[in-house]
């Protein structure tokens, strides 16, 4: 009997919810109480400290000098202790994908007195050094040049958390290159806003500031810590190698939206409380498609201040997971055979005059600036397709993007029936200036046709993986464990390019006489006929569809990393990046080797776990018990004799099943093994990556195929592995 997997079960049947006390407050009056925000900056900074901080965060960017870098940190510090903080850190988002922290005291010893205070000034805010040496730097620094710095970013607020006062800052190498998330995405969203701003002069000159939204949806699913303990695979890989279909999974639909499980409402309770502390403004919580899989969504924010949230929002569903007894799985593909987790990122821009600029209007005038935008970034995708495919390849996201999985590895945009009729009106207004007639028509029949509200104008295409949704875009093909500053910053920086080349496109024809709205027109016309490539409003999980992608539309279907990775690194690419000065080169080609390695030592790593659970675990007990099977049949040969074959006939196929199991499992573990000792000599990153993709990974579903076979073969309480019907329906 398998007593570490039984145990872990009984552990599990016997856990009861952990009640949240939840105070009187209202969340409302809880929000941002962590936070040193204005709020909290208004009664502890001085005015001229207050300014400064409010200066920089605004659109002018005004740096903050060491004299006022003091104030704000003295201020800081005494808010800080008022919530009984002791710690400080500089929090980073390193390219491991996950957040860092190195926590220092305020703790200082006074030498003249022989007593200790609590300082912190304005060096230590600004700028701090932590070691460089260890992060991934795909080759900008080695390893004995440890030099790293993190830098202040006063555009998202300290927080609180425990007690440590925690400072979102950037991380850059001593030679000036970005070693994180975050310096890329605020370079993006820089260029993005001036390109946007520039445009929306055409329309409105009180415009003077755009700001870029996101609201990240972030799926994961909860298992039970003891019956994670129990699955070496889930513990090493966060995702299940082995194991075989429950009888019942998702089919009935009977989890999505469901009531939500005790414990796991208990956990989502404690969730949103901190997170309102937090200033993360946390609104939705619901059950996923798949068993044991939910899904907690965000109201909008400015999109460094919503990346920044959503990597502090995973952190904080870790440890409070881990207080509720769960282990919360946020691989892309933790379980075989049922849905995967994504990220949804839902992007849009906004004007200081409060305009959503993807959102159509009530007037000609509004519905073209909304025209001028939307056809822009449809114009954007279509024009770099392979970027944003790369922006959201990783191992575990293969599982869903090259699986018929939502959305497709394809690349394309859905925006609904009434705005595809739109466009097809507009592509055919007739070329050159535009007659008086022309124009009134156009603006009051086409343009018109747009509504105000366009919210359930728009059906929901699931397998589209970048879709306009009536106010906004959603890429939906974002994986639950990436960070979304990868995305974000492709897609601000091309739609920023789109957005530059449409400004001197309409700048000349205007220059050359034609009207403004004439000029922008003529200009968006032409962009609906050479974008129609990227638009599909089908099913994207239809093999038609693929064909007719790559052979008719001459997008790629890149349905492995490596391959998504290598499509995007082009010249042109490169030059878009650095013209931008959104990323360098050697920032790029550095980025590129770090996710290539990152993504040939996960399949490295699940090989080698593979290959322990199946030769350590599975087939010692198919051993067993074939043996218990051999006994059976000794035992009715010596009571039956010659007859005892036609009675031990199913014993006898299940014990040269058996057999012939383990020798798959075995040989192929061998060849697989045998596999990368090849391919691990080779130093091109771009070929071992590919190879390991190629040529380790396959053996993975064959391996994994005759396991589970065993799996419904093999006595129940002689398997050693927690079983999918064990770790799905966790009540």
């Amino acid at each position: 009997m398998s007593t570490f997997r039984f145990q872990a079960l009984k552990e599990t049947f016997n856990r009861q919810p952990i009640e949240v006390e939840l105070s009187e407050k209202r969340l409302s009056e809880s929000f941002g109480e962590n936070v040193f925000n204005e709020h909290a900056m208004l009664q502890y900074l001085t005015k001229e400290a207050y300014k400064a901080v409010m200066d920089a965060t605004s659109n002018s960017g005004t740096k903050i000098d060491r004299r006022i870098a003091d104030q704000v940190a003295a201020g800081m510090k005494d808010w800080a202790l008022s919530k009984g903080v002791k710690h400080y850190t500089h929090w980073f988002q390193p390219l491991t994908g996950t957040t860092a922290e190195k926590h220092d005291s305020f703790f200082e010893p006074d030498p003249g007195s022989g007593r200790a205070l609590e300082k912190f000034n304005g060096g230590l805010l600004t700028q701090q050094e932590p070691d460089a040496s260890s992060f991934p730097n795909g080759g900008i620094r080695n390893t004995f040049e440890a030099r790293g710095y993190s830098a202040w970013d006063p555009t998202s607020p300290a927080f609180v958390i425990g007690d440590t006062l925690c400072i979102p800052t950037i991380f850059v190498a001593y030679t000036g290159e970005a070693l994180d998330n975050k310096v890329p995405l605020i370079r993006s969203v820089q260029v993005l806003q001036d390109a946007a701003v520039d445009v929306a002069k055409y329309f409105d000159k009180n415009i003077n500031k755009i700001t870029i939204t996101l609201g990240v949806e972030q799926e994961y699913f909860l298992v039970d810590s003891a019956l994670v303990k129990s699955r070496p695979d889930l513990l090493q890989t966060g995702r299940t190698l082995l194991g075989h279909a429950p009888a019942k999974g998702q089919q009935l639909d009977d989890h999505y939206f469901g009531s939500i499980p005790g414990r796991a409402l208990e956990f989502m309770k404690e969730v949103e409380l901190e997170s309102i502390k937090l200033g993360i403004p946390v609104k939705t919580r619901h059950n996923e498609v798949a068993p044991n899989q939910f899904e907690f969504a965000p109201v909008f924010e400015e999109v460094n201040l919503a990346n920044d949230h959503n990597s502090l929002f995973m952190d904080l569903i870790e440890k409070i997971a881990r207080k509720h007894h769960f282990r919360a799985l946020f691989h892309e593909k933790p379980f075989a055979g049922i849905n995967g987790s994504g990220k949804h990122n839902n992007w849009s821009l906004s004007t200081n005059t409060g305009i959503n600029l993807l959102a159509p209007g009530k007037t000609p005038k509004s519905n073209l600036q909304f025209l001028t935008y939307f056809i822009n970034t449809i114009k954007a995708v279509g024009r770099y397709p392979d970027l944003l495919r790369a922006s959201i390849a990783t191992a575990g996201n293969d599982h869903r993007l090259g699986a018929n999985e939502a959305p497709p590895a394809v690349m394309s945009i859905f925006i609904g029936s009434q705005l595809t009729a739109v466009f097809d009106e507009l592509e055919n207004v007739t070329d050159g200036k535009l007659s008086p007639e022309e124009k009134t028509e156009l603006k009051l029949n086409v343009v018109g046709k747009i509504p105000e509200i366009l919210l359930d104008n728009t059906d929901r295409n699931r397998t589209s993986p970048f879709a306009f949704t009536g106010n906004k875009f959603e890429f939906r093909a974002v994986g639950s464990d990436s960070n979304s500053a990868g995305p974000m910053t492709a897609l601000n920086t091309i739609v920023a390019q789109q957005l530059q080349d449409f400004k001197i496109e309409v700048d000349a024809l205007i220059e050359g006489g034609l009207k403004k709205d004439d000029a922008i027109f003529n200009v968006l016309r032409d962009y609906i006929k050479t974008s129609r490539h990227i638009l599909f409003e089908g099913d994207g999980y239809s093999d038609d569809w693929v064909k007719e992608a790559v052979e008719k539309r001459g997008l790629n279907n890149n349905t492995s990393t490596p391959s998504a990775l290598i499509a995007a690194l082009t010249e042109e690419n490169i030059a878009l990046y650095k013209r931008n000065n959104v990323m360098s080169k050697v920032e790029l080609e550095a980025r590129h080797e770090i996710q290539l390695e990152e993504y040939l030592m996960r399949i490295q790593i699940e090989s080698r776990v593979l290959g322990d659970l199946a030769r350590n675990h599975v087939i010692p007990t198919a051993v067993k018990y074939q043996n218990l099977l051999i006994e059976n049949v000794k035992g009715l040969k010596d009571i039956y004799g010659a007859d005892f074959k036609t009675l031990a006939h199913e014993q006898l196929e299940m014990i040269q099943e058996i057999s012939e199991r383990i020798s798959v499992i075995n040989t192929e573990i061998n060849k697989m093994t045998e596999e990368r000792k090849q391919i691990n000599p080779i130093e091109d990153i771009e070929e071992k990556a590919t190879k390991y993709c190629s040529d380790v990974k396959p053996y993975f579903e064959t391996i994994r195929y005759h396991c589970d076979k065993l799996e419904i073969l093999i006595d129940d309480e002689m398997w050693p592995l927690t079983k999918y019907r064990e770790m799905l329906f966790t009540k």
